[in-house]
């Protein structure tokens, strides 16, 4: 049995038997009781790049599992991470010692900063040899990707590397979830191990009764509420629970900055748009509601410094939170830690209040016409006029996706993702990743050009494994985002911002080198056509769009 959102994982079920289990306990070896272990919870996918300090797990392996494989760490683990987060359930990723878990770590940062499950096993030297500093060993091992994950062992003795692996993955899987990584020697697969016996976790934490009255009471009593939401609303499976506490509050709602998933449908009656990385900014935007309801995000996540309070005058602030620490820090307020979707259902079991009037609707911009060279925006239009609303959309565009949030709305839960953590390198994989753990569903890859270079080897793998993936790739020549930024830095309208320019690069040809057909496209009368082609085309594509 797979993990569950809501219920236990690897419940005692007796039709579900030990995979090992007509072996004598003897017979046994560590890689026996760990591919058992994977069986049960349901990591039988594997994300990889092979490395010598692994190749003993790999013996024998299962013909009922899955390897899937990447050409660098970075893509391995965004390619984990995607699929996590679409399975709802912990990956397993097998790195190469120091070197990999080194190049894994951008992408292991955005993990943990998107709450993604995912169990990390990373090989190292034989233990014999480990007090002289052998070649391709890791140093402290623990140690190398803290703070980024959850928790991360090394096991004093090989027989304790299964209990270590199990002890990961319900850690991974505890809220608020994360990665978290097991350093085995390579000469500990073969060791005599004992079985691991069955466990029955519980994941959902309900928040305490008294918190949530409170809140609710002042839910209840505000004259004009909103509600602020972020990803651990659709993590959480919650989206049905959040659009009836709106509804049943006339409140209006603005998604959280830098939210990595779509938790409100952007075309709804309250939505009221997205809320900018920037204290003075959302403070502006909330003036005049008496009470801010933030759902499933920080209160608030800033990008750039700034001053004054953090919430308008005369209003108060409540946190529904699955993360202990982003209670802990919240600038102000009433925080209620637990499951969101537990904590929404009890609010919902309140009386309903009096109605209030309705907030003013959210203006839709106006239709944007074609120009030669293409908009961003034009481009985003018909892309949204041309997908069907049940696609899923996986972005890496950091200088468009404001374009995006105004001209191509996410409508549905689980359609849309991104990294909350700002670094690059994530998107291409994790369309990869999403692909595989939802089985016949579109995904379209929406990245920029500067941002493609960082993890393009997914490619390959979207070839391998014939995946439904369009990658659009918006080629603006730049990183736009570091351009569009400087000002914030002092940069004038004159200044040269160095190292930004990204001339000749053909995404085409790199597509082509990596399995995956590419078409470069610069007319705005073919776009609709050309992407009408790739998007039924069944298998893995790539489109360089032109834009200025």
């Amino acid at each position: 049995m797979t993990g569950s959102t809501f219920g236990l994982l690897d419940p005692l079920d007796a039709a579900d038997g030990l995979a090992a289990a007509s072996l004598p306990a003897t017979a046994l070896t560590v890689r026996d009781a760990v591919y058992d272990l994977m069986r049960r919870v349901g990591m039988t996918s594997v994300f990889a790049n092979p490395g010598s300090t692994e190749l003993p797990m790999f013996r024998g392996f299962p013909d009922d599992f899955r390897y899937v494989l990447g050409l660098q760490e970075a893509s391995v683990v965004g390619m984990a991470d995607g699929y996590a987060q679409a399975t709802r359930n912990a990956s397993l990723v097998n790195l190469h010692s120091a070197a990999g878990v080194g190049n894994a770590m951008g992408n292991l940062f955005t993990a943990y900063k998107n709450r993604t499950p995912m169990v990390v096993v990373a090989g190292q030297q034989a233990r014999g040899i480990l007090p002289f500093d052998p070649f391709l060993s890791s140093s402290n091992a623990a140690d190398l990707p803290r703070p980024y994950v959850k928790w991360s062992t090394e096991p004093a003795r090989a027989q304790d590397v299964p209990l270590a692996i199990a002890r990961a993955y319900y850690v991974a899987m505890m809220p608020p979830r994360g990665p978290v990584l097991v350093s085995v020697p390579v000469d500990d697969w073969d060791a005599p191990s004992p079985p691991l016996a069955r466990r029955c976790v519980s994941t959902a934490l309900r928040p305490q009764p008294e918190a949530i009255g409170r809140i609710g009471a002042l839910l209840d009593a505000s004259r004009r509420p909103v509600l602020v939401v972020g990803a651990a609303v659709d993590r959480d499976g919650a989206w049905n629970e959040i659009v009836a506490l709106a509804e049943s509050h006339s409140a209006r709602v603005w998604a959280a900055p830098m939210s990595g998933r779509c938790s409100f449908p952007e075309r709804h009656r309250l939505f009221a748009g997205f809320l900018p990385a920037a204290r003075e900014g959302i403070v502006s935007r909330l003036a005049g509601h008496d009470l801010i309801l933030v759902v499933g995000a920080p209160a608030f996540t800033y990008h750039v410094d700034g001053s004054g309070p953090h919430v308008p005058d005369g209003a108060e602030l409540c946190l529904l939170t699955d993360d202990p620490d982003t209670a802990a820090w919240a600038p102000a307020g009433l925080a209620a830690v637990g499951s969101i979707r537990l904590c929404l259902q009890d609010l919902l079991t309140r009386p309903a209040p009096c109605m209030r009037p309705l907030p003013a609707r959210r203006e839709i911009r106006a239709p944007v016409e074609a120009s030669s060279p293409m908009s961003v925006a034009f481009v985003l239009q018909t892309l949204a006029s041309l997908r069907d609303p049940a696609d899923i959309v996986v972005e890496e565009a950091p200088s468009a996706r404001p374009v995006m949030q105004d001209y191509l709305p996410h409508v549905r839960s689980e359609t849309f993702y991104t990294m909350d953590s700002g670094g690059l390198g994530y998107g291409m994989p994790a369309a990869v990743g999403v692909a595989l753990g939802k089985p016949g569903r579109r995904v379209i890859g929406l990245i920029g050009d500067g941002s493609s270079l960082y993890s393009i080897q997914a490619l390959w793998s979207a070839s391998q494994h014939k995946l439904p993936i369009t990658f659009v790739i918006l080629n603006n020549r730049r990183y736009a985002a570091l351009q569009d930024f400087a000002p914030a830095f002092g940069f004038g309208p004159h200044d040269k911002v160095m190292g930004t320019d990204l001339p000749g690069i053909d995404f085409v040809a790199l597509a082509t080198g990596l399995g995956c057909p590419g078409v470069r496209i610069s007319d705005p009368a073919r776009l609709g056509a050309v992407l009408v082609e790739a998007l039924t085309s069944g298998g893995p594509n790539l489109v360089e769009v032109r834009v200025a």
